[in-house]
């Protein structure tokens, strides 16, 4: 839903040779298996690049069971000493833009986004740093005293300052999925509604994929890119380094008369380096929103009830009550479960499988991948047609 905000590089991945797959002739089809952030947009732009296409998802985009499903996700630039995440996460914010001028819907909200900070110098604002004067962009600070002028309903007496990122915000998460799919489908592509499950890898290629309705369905190529269950279809490749885990996250009623105050402020992270709660305002009149970052337990994306853990929705309502006192006593009046779909170490896999070169992996999520989107799934459509090396930080070996 949000971003747990530490990673641990992938083991010498800055030593990996390049390695660029098959270069794939205009007459190549395609398959992509997911219909989410990652799935979506990667198939849109194959299909702007002239492939021809087939989007298949089991439930549709945005559904409920989705890791894309829910209203709301952060957008931030802000990720350490990760220059890779930080330029994807410029470009992205260029393409949310665009696209939603294109489509004349709203999807990108730049409410900025408002970091509470316990330490001095922490590591995850300061080292992105250089990236920022790179691109021109400033973030503010402010002192606990600023920051309680200036946001008179937080809390800011045991924080060391607070810092504001202008440049991001949130994405409507459900309806810019839906939104992808459309465009997709307008520009010639195919979607199918349908669970699948990939057949024998013969020869060193996949050739189809068996329908939930029994049917076969054949591709030149395929890119699995379905999230939570991309282990699942293949268990003995990617089956331990994908996990899903049941990330929670509630809406708080506002008291009427701090309406204007929370639905106006910044989308926020709080770098206690433990629970990392993120939160986001008044999107969709749906209320005050809080997520629950810190990796919860596993969970069965398929077959896993949606309902709030009591332990966990209780700590998060003592965190909202000491950071935001006049949500003490609010109410909860919705709850929604994210399966997050983790890596091992927080980094994107997009990679093709060991024994089969036209069958492509793309996930890991792991809770902050919503945000990069369109510029991923650019990068992945020119990594999957043969049009640019692997991006060695997101190879699987």
């Amino acid at each position: 839903m949000s971003d747990q905000p530490t990673f641990a590089p992938r083991n010498n991945y800055k030593n990996l040779a390049p390695r660029r797959g098959n270069l794939l002739g205009t007459n190549t089809h395609i398959a992509v298996v997911g219909a989410g952030a990652f799935g979506g947009w990667t198939a849109l732009w194959l299909r702007r690049l002239g492939y021809r296409v087939t989007l298949i998802d089991a439930w549709g985009p945005g559904n409920s069971r989705a890791s894309s499903g829910d209203e709301t996700r952060v957008i931030r630039s802000t990720y350490g000493a990760n220059e890779t995440y930080f330029d994807l996460n410029v470009r992205a914010i260029e393409l949310w833009r665009e696209h939603q001028h294109r489509w004349n819907k709203s999807l990108f909200f730049n409410a900025g986004v408002l970091w509470f900070c316990y330490d001095e110098s922490p590591e995850m604002i300061e080292a992105t740093q250089p990236f920022m004067r790179r691109h021109g962009l400033e973030y503010q600070y402010f002192s606990p005293q600023e920051a309680a002028q200036k946001y008179p309903h937080i809390n800011t007496a045991d924080l060391h300052h607070l810092v504001l990122d202008p440049y991001g915000g949130y994405l409507k998460a459900r309806e810019s999925c839906q939104a992808v799919q459309e465009a997709f489908v307008r520009g010639g592509g195919a979607y199918v509604n349908a669970f699948v499950q990939p057949n024998k890898i013969e020869k060193g290629r996949l050739t189809s994929l068996t329908l939930s309705d029994g049917s076969t369905f054949a591709a030149d190529t395929f890119l699995f890119a379905c999230g939570s269950w991309l282990g699942k279809l293949f268990p003995e490749v990617i089956g331990e380094t994908i996990t899903c885990t049941k990330q929670e996250a509630y809406y708080l009623g506002v008291p009427a008369s701090h309406t204007q105050l929370f639905d106006q402020m910044p989308a926020w992270i709080d770098l206690d380096g433990v629970d990392f709660y993120y939160g986001i305002p008044g999107n969709a009149y749906r209320g005050f929103k809080i997520g629950v970052d810190k990796r919860g337990e596993r969970f069965d994306p398929t077959n896993g009830e949606r309902i709030a853990n009591p332990d966990v929705l209780a700590k998060a309502r003592a965190f909202m009550s000491h950071r935001f006192p006049a949500l003490k006593n609010a109410p909860l009046v919705e709850s929604r479960v994210c399966p997050y779909e983790n890596s091992p170490d927080g980094n994107f896999i997009l990679d093709t499988h060991p024994e089969a070169d036209n069958c492509w992996f793309l996930g890991g999520g792991s809770g902050h991948g919503y945000k990069h989107g369109p510029a991923l799934g650019e990068m992945a459509a020119g990594i999957v047609s043969g049009k640019r090396d692997l991006e060695n930080l997101f190879r699987m070996r």
